[in-house]
């Protein structure tokens, strides 16, 4: 899957949850991906975070979610 249209839609989610959220709105990001998205989107929006860093179009929100996600999947996986 092609990363932009994954960033477009994490980006909405990320505006959504900073103003409703407040302060746990990156731990609330990464719960609705979680919930609502396949692993191969969230697998895929993951390998673009990563290689990408600074240039993947994402706003600091959704990074900081990536971030979340990233250490679900690891205390998951441990």
């Amino acid at each position: 899957m092609r990363p932009e249209p994954l960033v477009k839609m994490i980006n909405e989610i990320a505006r959504f949850f900073e103003d409703a959220q407040g302060e746990d709105a990156a731990a609330e990001v990464a719960q609705h991906l979680r919930r609502f998205w396949t692993p191969a989107m969230r697998a895929g929006l993951l390998t673009h975070w990563r290689s990408a860093g600074a240039a993947s179009g994402l706003v600091p929100l959704a990074a900081r979610a990536l971030g979340c996600l990233e250490q679900m999947s690891d205390k998951a996986a441990g």
